[in-house]
């Protein structure tokens, strides 16, 4: 054998078989789809995000009501009551009236969830229960000095 000439209308070096390109690209693409179904039903079975749908001022404290009962952090840090929530929702600020006194309260985003501040003048306590009604969940918050 001398070289790749034709012999006998032939080649000594085989032709090269289409199919092996086509082998990756087959791979590939079901590659993808399977990607792309797993994101579809992942995104069909994640849970709903907790969020803070409305807020309400009430005689001596607030009503915050959410679509799923979230979990809660609370603390009464230096006579402010501060509530931690793993929710979302938007920012939003108001003052309530407590025994005749303003009270401020506020809420903000944070990294680990949504932030309730209450702050008075003079220092206050705050009690919180939580319960399911209509389908929604209402943490209601009593402050008392």
């Amino acid at each position: 054998m001398h070289g790749s000439g034709q012999k006998d209308e032939g080649h000594s070096t085989p032709e090269p078989d289409p199919r092996s390109q086509l082998w990756p690209r087959v791979m590939f693409s079901l590659a993808i789809f399977g990607m792309l179904v797993g994101l579809m039903i992942g995104r069909l079975t994640a849970p709903e995000p907790r969020e803070l749908e409305r807020v309400e001022v009430i005689e001596g404290g607030l009503n915050l009501w959410f679509n799923e009962e979230p979990k809660l952090h609370g603390e009464e840090v230096e006579g402010a009551v501060a509530l931690l929530f793993e929710a979302e929702g938007r920012p939003q600020r108001g003052q309530l009236q407590l025994e005749g006194k303003p009270v401020s309260w506020r809420v903000q985003r944070t990294d680990k969830g949504l932030l309730v501040n209450l702050v008075a003048a003079r220092p206050l306590h705050g009690e919180w229960a939580g319960a399911e009604q209509d389908g929604r969940w209402r943490l209601q918050v009593r402050l008392h000095e």
